[in-house]
Formats: structure tokens, C-alpha cells, sequence
């Protein structure tokens, strides 16, 4: 049942110009690159700051700034994804790399809304700019997560 879906996705009109195009696959994939450098470098940026690096660089106009930022390259990873998957989508139901990365990226996404509606958010985007050891915490685990979430993309391919 799942494997009939998934190979209907695979015969779309749309999957079948992604295959075909000279170009269509090549764009979409290049706009998935720049959507997860958008995603991950805006979240290394406030990580790392959230972590202590860069002490001189006020961390509350980051905190207020860098996950729109992460949030829109997450909405276009998703959608390019979402493309890519539909060239392949029976080999990549059955890829574990895919399968880790796309738990990941959920295991990510949640992180972040949990982080969003902590203490230690409020009280990183108050006046003073606190980062809580929970934060740091949490500025760790973030970053181990997508960093994790790139390379089972990555392995995709290796698989």
C-alpha cells in the first residue's frame, strides 16, 4: 500500500520533469543547498554565541534575529525536499540515512519550539541578555542534532 503511494509520487507529472529537465533538478537541488546553509548558518551563529564564543557581540539582537532566519531556511529546505524526495521516492523510503535524516530534522525543529517557550529563552531576550546553563545546554544539543542531521544527508547518496 505505502510502496504503491510512493511509486504514484515517483509518476507525477512533476517527479517526472525533475527526472527529465536539464535544469529542474539541478535548480531545485542548488536551492536545498542554499536553503540548509541558510538553516545551519544561522543557527551555528547563535549557538556558538549562546556557547560563549563572541562574548562582545550582544547575544539578545541574535536571539531576536537568527531563528526567522533559521526558520525560513527550514521552510525552504522542507519544500525543496520535498521535491527532491519525489525523484526517488521508493529508494529513499528505504534509505536508513534518509529515514535518521528526516527524524533528525524533526528531533530538530522540536527542540527549537521547546527552546522558544523555555525560561531560558525569556531570559536570554530580556534586557540583560541572560544565557542560562539550560541554554547552553540546549545550544549544544542543537548543534549536535543538525550537525548530525547534515551528514545522514549527506550519506544519503553512500547508502
Amino acid at each position: 500500500m505505502i510502496g504503491d503511494f510512493l511509486g504514484g509520487l515517483g509518476a507525477t507529472p512533476l517527479a517526472v520533469a525533475l527526472r527529465t529537465s536539464l535544469y529542474a533538478y539541478p535548480l531545485v537541488n542548488a536551492a536545498h543547498i542554499a536553503a540548509l546553509a541558510t538553516l545551519f548558518g544561522s543557527i551555528v551563529a547563535l549557538d556558538l554565541r549562546l556557547l560563549g564564543v563572541a562574548r562582545s557581540v550582544p547575544v539578545q539582537p541574535l536571539a531576536a534575529f537568527l531563528p526567522r532566519i533559521a526558520a525560513a531556511g527550514l521552510g525552504m529546505a522542507l519544500a525543496t525536499g520535498a521535491l527532491l524526495f519525489l525523484v526517488q521516492p521508493v529508494d529513499y523510503a528505504r534509505n536508513p540515512f534518509f529515514l535518521a535524516k528526516i527524524g533528525l530534522v524533526a528531533l530538530g525543529a522540536a527542540h527549537a519550539i521547546l527552546v522558544h517557550r523555555s525560561r531560558g529563552w525569556q531570559a536570554v531576550q530580556s534586557p540583560l541578555g541572560i544565557v542560562t546553563s539550560r541554554l547552553r545546554l540546549s545550544a549544544a544539543a542543537s548543534l549536535a542534532i543538525w550537525t548530525t542531521a547534515i551528514v545522514a544527508g549527506r550519506l544519503i547518496g553512500f547508502e
